[in-house]
């Protein structure tokens, strides 16, 4: 499957005509809330409510849709037919994802010798991520917020005190998934490293480790990062998003005993915690 153009602008928070879009597509991404509609007389456009929570819906919707990438063999002319912005093209043009540490990690590139210590206020981007090796210690963790992964010191001591409860290794590499693609968990599958998800604390947050990473990792090797005091947070959570949330991830259970406690917390508290409220503890 090839992700339409239109799809590929709207979640570059492109407006896209509605002659555009696929009718079906339209019609349930407007019933759930996705879009917002401008017309022009008998003409009407489309432009997603929130870019990131249209990737979600879509990527759970079908995992087809994980691709969210603009095919090698889409032109530039054939972007620029269907959506007339030929710069979307360049959404792949770089492919790769972004690592941080608060510590210098001595990884490997190409065979060669590449330490991972950005300044503060700066991260690394792999784009040869095939050639990336990494020690065997070092706790891989995937971090969905990007605020959170670019102010990793400001949670230094939060990460630090849950690896030591966990017995899980001090030497840690952060990780994310932006831009969307699939080129983070490819990496992830071809070495052995324990990889630690933290993400939202809300039913979609859960799916997306479930279904992006865990059924790809497996449970030995993947975790869910679950705070202690989560349940005194999900008490001033969003009751909106969950409420938005429950008929797409009602059912969704983990037979990790943590994880499904974690579904039952929500459940009970009907509450969604973002990770953002975690800096700067």
């Amino acid at each position: 499957m090839v992700v339409s153009a239109s799809i590929q602008a709207l979640i570059a928070g492109e407006q896209v005509a509605g002659s555009k879009l696929n009718s079906k597509l339209r019609d349930e991404l407007l019933a759930e809330g996705m879009l917002l509609v401008t017309s022009r007389g008998s003409r009407k456009s489309y432009r997603a409510r929130d870019t990131e929570a249209l990737k979600r819906f879509l990527i759970d919707k079908d995992e087809n849709y994980r691709m969210l990438e603009v095919n090698a063999s889409d032109s530039r002319a054939s972007m620029a037919a269907e959506t007339g912005n030929s710069k979307l093209v360049m959404v792949r043009s770089c492919p790769g994802f972004p690592v941080n540490s608060y510590e210098p990690i001595e990884c490997l590139l190409d065979g060669k010798p590449f330490v991972v210590n950005p300044q503060e206020g700066s991260f690394l981007f792999v784009s040869d991520w095939e050639k990336f090796a990494i020690p065997e210690d070092v706790v891989v963790t995937g971090i969905e917020n990007m605020e959170n992964f670019r102010m990793i010191r400001k949670q230094r001591v939060f990460f630090e005190e849950y690896l030591q409860a966990h017995k899980l290794s001090d030497r840690v590499l952060f990780v994310s998934r932006y831009p969307q693609s699939t080129d983070l968990r490819r990496w992830l599958c071809t070495i052995s490293n324990h990889y630690l998800h933290f993400g939202d604390f809300d039913l979609a947050g859960i799916h997306i480790f479930l279904f992006d990473f865990q059924q790809y990792l497996g449970k030995e090797r993947a975790s869910f990062l679950i705070p202690g005091d989560i349940e005194s947070r999900l008490k001033s959570g969003s009751s909106k998003r969950y409420d938005e949330q429950y008929c797409r991830f009602k059912d969704i259970k983990s037979d990790v005993c943590e994880i499904q406690q974690l579904i039952d917390l929500i459940h009970r508290e009907r509450k969604a915690y973002d990770q953002e409220g975690y800096i700067g503890l």
